[in-house]
């Protein structure tokens, strides 16, 4: 076990506000982490992304940090931009 995964662990354990919205936080961090390491991998900046998505790279910037609430068609959008196809799974 990692050693962030080991303080995630104990931090749950001793907190209980952290425990109850980690879940969420981290989801909405990792769809950002998810989107922006993909625009990379395509070889795109954020700014090549807002032009093709006639918006401003402050916009790509916050869908990357702060991905929470974020549309279902954004994200489509957005990985069409950068030639990716969005697939969505529930387990």
């Amino acid at each position: 076990m990692s050693d962030l995964k080991k303080y995630i662990k104990t931090r749950k354990q001793k907190d209980s506000e952290f425990a109850k919205d980690f879940e969420q936080g981290y989801d909405e961090f990792k769809i950002g982490v998810l989107l922006k390491q993909a625009r990379i991998d395509a070889g795109f900046t954020q700014e090549d992304v807002a032009a093709k998505l006639n918006t401003k790279k402050s916009a790509i910037s916050r869908i990357e940090n702060h991905a929470s609430d974020i549309k279902l068609s954004t994200l489509e959008n957005f990985t069409k931009s950068i030639g990716k196809e969005l697939r969505v799974s529930i387990s």
